[in-house]
């Protein structure tokens, strides 16, 4: 599978934000469902957003109204703006690709074969 590749963590403060970048190929961010994923410390590994090939989002209720996935396929680059962060969304956030084997692509559901990005720490401090 294609090799993802994650940019943009760092450390925020609390109530600020972060605009995290995925570039992968192509044939990936045109026609497979493109996950953002995340482990926060002692964490299990949870799912934060996922869009379509034909843009269509969907988010998990920790973030919804405060993070935002988005693609441009031109560029090959999966986005994640987060805004309104909290400490709670301090994580290691991974970009993933998964096929769409089914009706809908669905937050933190992947059944593979998956390629997946190395990951970004993002830290939010009180």
């Amino acid at each position: 599978q294609g090799r993802l590749m994650e940019s943009g963590g760092g450390s925020a403060q609390s109530g600020g934000s972060l605009r995290l970048s995925c570039a992968a190929p192509g044939y990936l961010v045109g026609s497979y469902c493109l996950h953002w994923l995340r482990q926060g410390p002692g964490k299990a590994r949870e799912g934060v957003a996922v869009i379509e090939p034909d843009g269509t989002t969907a988010y998990a209720s920790s973030v919804e109204g405060r993070f935002t996935i988005s693609k441009d396929v031109d560029k090959s680059t999966v986005f994640l703006q987060m805004n309104g962060l909290n400490t709670e969304d301090t994580a290691t956030y991974l970009c993933a690709a998964d096929p769409k084997w089914t009706e809908r692509c669905q937050v933190g559901v992947l059944s593979g074969p998956t390629s997946w990005g190395q990951g970004t720490q993002v830290i939010v401090s009180s």
